[in-house]
């Protein structure tokens, strides 16, 4: 089973990553659902739900990373709302 270190480190790379969504709507929606998703599971005690879901967190982070990278292609105009620094 993965520590809490682990879990914790792996939490901190997908908001990180998240972060790096050029797109407003899609940078707010992923660290939401990363955020939602680790409360949720918080009360896992299953050690094989526990490694399935962490997997899963490791697919999702790629997935996030290759998104960030095609985002970053396409860069759009910002929104209103977000400051402009």
């Amino acid at each position: 089973m993965a520590s809490k270190t682990q879990i914790l480190s792996l939490y901190k790379s997908l908001l990180r990553e998240s972060e790096k969504f050029p797109n407003y709507n899609f940078r707010s929606y992923a660290i939401r659902r990363v955020r939602d998703a680790f409360k949720e599971k918080k009360t896992i005690t299953d050690q094989k739900q526990a490694m399935k879901e962490i997997e899963y967190a490791k697919e999702n982070l790629a997935i996030i990373q290759r998104q960030t990278s095609i985002g970053n292609m396409f860069k759009t105009e910002k929104l209103v709302i977000e400051n402009t620094r």
